[in-house]
C-alpha cells in the first residue's frame, strides 16, 4: 500500500439552494447528500494537503456513505477506522491507507483488523505489547505500522460526552504513564503517536493542543514516521481559520519530520446532507405539536445525546425560526413510542399540514452512521443528487434491516 496518495482537485461548482434540487421522488423519511456540497468541502481539505503536505482521513465513525467514496477518493488519502468491521470498508471500498484505533481490541479483533490496516494504533501499552506478535504475524510480512493514543490532558470538547480528555477518561495514555513506559524502553517499534481533543472547533483549538501535547510529549515527537492529530477539526466551516491550521500542521511536519494526519469525519460531509421527513399527524396539546415520520431516538440520536437543535427548512424552503419567532410555533416530534422522542420547538410563517414536507439541514455526518432500527422503525432511505443534478436513490430499507438484528 503506497503512503503517497495521489491527489486531485474535485469539481466544486456553487450548490444549488435545497429547494430547487429533485427531492420529490425520494421516499420519506430520506438522507439526501448533495455530492456539489460534498465537492465544494473536499476543494477546502484538498487546499490543506497541498500547502502542508499533510495527509486528511475519512473518518469512517462520521460519515461512511460509501456510494459516494469514488468522489471522495479524489482528495483524501484514505480512511480512519475504528472497527474491524470499519477497516474491512476502508480497505474495500475506498482504498488508500487505512489507519485503525480502537479503545480496546480483541485477539479476534486483531486476527481480523489487520488483514486490512496498514496503521493500527493501542489505547494502552499494555494492548501494544499483548498483541504486537500477533499482529506482525497475521500481517504475514506486509508492512504494518504500529501507534500509540496518547492523552495530553487537554479539554477543549464542551460536551462531556465527546470530550476525549474529560476527567477519567478512558482514551489515550497520560504523560506520567508514557514517561514510565518510555523510560523502559516500551517506544521500540512504534511508529506514531495519535492524540484528540477537539468536537466542532476552529484551529485555534487544535493550536493550543498541540502546545499542550508538545509541552507532555515533546520529547518523543522526534523521529516519529507519523503524528495524527485526531478529528473534530471543522475546516470546511465558513468561518474556520484555514491558514492557521496549515501554519500547525506546517510547523509540526518540520520541526519533528513526521507525517501529519488529522481525521475529519463532520468537515468531509458538513453541510452536505439533509433528511427529508413529512408530517404525519398535527397534536393540540399544551402547544401544537407535529408528529414525523422520522425519529429523534432512531434516526438522529445526536439530537438527544449531544442535545442540539438542528436547523430545518420549511416546505416553501425557508429556514425555520426559533419558537415564537416566527407566526407558528410547533414542537416536531418523532413517531416512536419513546416519550422523549422530541426533535424540537420550531416556528414557521404559516401552520404545518399533514402530508408537508421538511428538510432538517447537516445530516450528512453523525446521523446516517448512528440509526437504530428501534421500536422497529424503517432506516431512512439513502439517496444523493449527483454532481450533474441527477436525483439517485441509493438503497431503501425495510423489515429484513430490523429482523436480522434480531434472533
Amino acid at each position: 500500500m503506497s503512503d503517497t496518495p495521489q491527489y486531485g482537485s474535485p469539481l466544486s461548482p456553487s450548490p444549488r439552494p435545497w429547494h430547487e434540487l429533485p427531492l420529490d421522488g425520494f421516499p420519506s423519511p430520506c438522507f439526501v447528500v448533495d455530492e456539489t456540497r460534498l465537492a465544494a468541502n473536499l476543494a477546502v481539505l484538498d487546499q490543506v494537503q497541498r500547502r502542508t503536505k499533510a495527509h486528511v482521513f475519512l473518518a469512517l465513525k462520521g460519515f461512511a456513505m460509501f456510494n459516494v467514496f469514488p468522489l471522495l477518493r479524489r482528495v483524501l488519502a484514505g480512511t480512519c477506522a475504528s472497527s474491524p468491521h470499519e477497516a474491512r470498508m476502508g480497505r474495500e471500498e475506498f482504498g488508500g491507507i487505512v489507519h485503525s484505533f480502537a479503545a480496546g481490541f480483541s485477539h479476534d479483533d486483531i486476527v481480523d483488523i489487520v488483514r486490512y490496516s496498514d496503521h493500527l494504533v493501542f489505547n494502552s501499552f499494555d494492548q501494544y505489547r499483548r498483541f504486537r506478535s500477533l499482529a506482525l504475524a497475521e500481517a504475514g510480512g506486509r508492512k504494518l505500522d504500529f501507534g500509540i493514543r496518547i492523552n495530553p490532558e487537554h479539554s477543549e470538547g464542551a460536551v462531556a460526552i465527546y470530550n476525549p480528555c474529560s476527567p477519567g477518561s478512558r482514551l489515550g495514555v497520560r504523560p506520567e504513564a508514557f514517561a514510565a513506559e518510555a523510560v523502559a524502553g516500551a517506544l521500540e517499534g512504534i511508529s506514531g503517536l495519535h492524540f484528540h481533543t477537539l468536537c466542532q472547533q476552529n484551529a485555534d483549538a487544535l493550536a493550543r493542543t498541540v502546545e499542550a501535547v508538545e509541552a507532555s510529549f515533546g520529547k518523543y515527537l522526534a523521529g516519529l514516521k507519523w503524528i495524527n492529530c485526531g478529528g473534530g477539526h471543522h475546516v470546511s466551516r465558513a468561518d474556520y481559520n484555514v491558514d492557521l491550521l496549515c501554519d500547525v500542521l506546517t510547523r509540526l511536519h518540520e520541526k519533528y519530520g513526521a507525517q501529519i494526519i488529522i481525521e475529519p469525519g463532520e468537515a468531509v460531509a458538513l453541510n452536505a446532507g439533509v433528511l427529508k421527513c413529512t408530517v404525519l399527524d398535527i397534536v393540540r396539546a399544551d402547544m401544537d405539536i407535529a408528529i414525523l415520520d422520522t425519529s429523534a431516538a432512531a434516526h438522529m440520536p445526536d439530537v438527544l445525546e449531544m442535545p442540539y437543535r438542528p436547523d430545518l427548512l420549511d416546505p416553501e424552503g425557508n429556514e425555520a425560526g426559533l419558537p415564537g419567532e416566527k407566526a407558528r410555533t410547533y414542537r416536531l416530534a418523532g413517531k416512536s413510542c419513546l416519550a422523549g422522542d422530541v426533535i424540537g420547538e420550531y416556528s414557521f410563517d404559516r401552520q404545518l399540514n399533514v402530508g408537508d414536507v421538511l428538510l432538517f439541514l447537516d445530516m450528512a455526518h453523525y446521523s446516517m452512521v448512528k440509526t437504530t432500527t428501534f421500536n422497529g422503525l424503517g432506516l431512512p432511505a439513502i439517496a444523493k443528487i449527483t454532481e450533474d443534478g441527477e436525483p439517485v436513490l441509493v438503497r431503501e430499507f425495510g423489515y429484513e434491516e430490523f429482523r436480522r438484528r434480531l434472533s
